[in-house]
């Protein structure tokens, strides 16, 4: 038994080929579905907790070590957990860092999310990447693994799932607060840029690190509802739209898609990010499809030529590079498996990437992205008093 910890009750873990794993619960009782992920970065697990993008999900943390800084308010992404489930080698249940204010352990109890650990998280991500992301259940309820598989049988696939409407805005509000002053790195404004300048977020399930880098840059953020439309969209008279991450089958969140297709013709500057990326390649006539294991860590290499950004993404679709237009230019790649990683339209003012440049946690390489969206709305701002 460990210590702080009343009872370690064992539960079980069924993946979707009937592979079984036995290991001990953490976080809430219970029994939990959703497709089985992981993740290869070794920090930041509060941060890939609360990510919208991570709904419907059971995230493995390869890193073997979770829970030794616990937790804290600071480091959510959005208001609460939005995983499933949660797997890990080793849990601590007395973290050691000056900012906690809770354990993991408790933290996903109170927030109602089953997790197992103790299991070999080297092997299951070995077996995700050999026969792909999957369909599984934890539960310290039910440990019947024959019982376990029927249900994870029953659940749907990632596959054509849209997941937005479970994580979106239910408001329009807006976001001022900029990164924290210890922790911003972005250069100083160059003399004169003291235009403020307004961006409509549409939000799939955006990320608060996001909105926070936005803010730094001087932008006035107006996040608005996924399903909010184009008209309502371009009546705040926006310099630039901004198109956040999200979970779920980029392909399923058709209003989305018919959305960001009318904004297109507002020439307005348009910058997505992960979902938003696919969602703007949509829209451009592009397709996706469902990657074998998805790129989810802090360490995965995009570029083209000379320069290689080491970014941090979470994403299991991507766009399919024989389906874009003559019109559309790749800017980035990733690096492990060539997929495209980033785009922009040669005549239109949008450009996306399919990683996260906001990085936090992470490296800075990307953070550029949105000086590059700020430059953009300026232009486009001053060639619009000139005519």
């Amino acid at each position: 038994m460990r210590s702080g910890v009343s009872a370690v009750l064992p539960a079980l873990l069924v993946l979707a080929d009937g592979t079984t794993y036995t290991g001990w619960s953490f976080g809430a009782m219970g029994t939990t579905i959703g497709e089985v992920v992981f993740n290869t970065g070794m920090t930041g697990y509060q941060e890939v907790l609360t990510d919208p993008s991570y709904s419907g999900q059971i995230v493995v943390f390869t890193y073997p070590e979770l829970g030794n800084t616990g937790v804290n308010p600071d480091d959510e992404e959005s208001h609460a957990p939005h995983v499933r489930g949660a797997i890990a080698r080793n849990v601590c249940y007395r973290p050691s860092n000056w900012r906690s204010t809770a354990s993991l352990p408790k933290y996903l109890e109170h927030h109602n999310i089953p997790g197992i650990y103790g299991i070999d998280t080297r092997a299951l991500t070995r077996k995700l990447r050999s026969a792909g992301a999957m369909n599984g259940v934890i539960s310290t309820e039910i440990l019947d693994p024959v019982e376990l598989l029927n249900l994870v049988k029953s659940a749907p696939s990632m596959a054509g799932l849209n997941l937005v409407d479970n994580v979106t805005t239910d408001r329009v509000y807006e976001w001022s607060q900029p990164s924290e002053a210890m922790w911003e790195f972005k250069p100083e404004s160059p003399v004169g840029d003291t235009q403020t300048l307004t961006v409509v977020a549409l939000d799939f399930g955006v990320k608060r690190n996001i909105l926070k880098r936005l803010a730094s840059y001087g932008c006035r953020v107006i996040v608005v509802p996924a399903d909010t439309s184009a008209a309502e969209i371009l009546k705040y008279d926006p310099d630039g739209i901004f198109l956040s991450n999200g979970p779920g089958d980029p392909a399923a969140v058709t209003t989305g898609i018919a959305t960001t297709k009318e904004l297109l013709s507002a020439d307005k500057p348009i910058f997505g990010i992960c979902m938003g990326h696919q969602i703007l390649g949509l829209s451009l006539g592009a397709e996706t499809f469902k990657l074998k294991f998805g790129h989810r860590g802090l360490n995965q290499p995009a570029g083209l030529t000379q320069t290689v950004e080491i970014t941090s993404q979470n994403h299991g679709f991507a766009i399919e590079a024989e389906s874009l237009s003559a019109e559309i230019e790749v800017t980035h790649l990733n690096l492990n498996d060539r997929t495209i990683a980033g785009l922009q339209h040669k005549t239109l003012p949008c450009f996306s990437v399919q990683y996260h440049p906001e990085a936090s946690p992470g490296p800075h390489d990307a953070d550029y992205l949105f000086a590059k969206f700020v430059k953009r709305m300026r232009q486009n701002s001053q060639s619009g008093d000139r005519e």
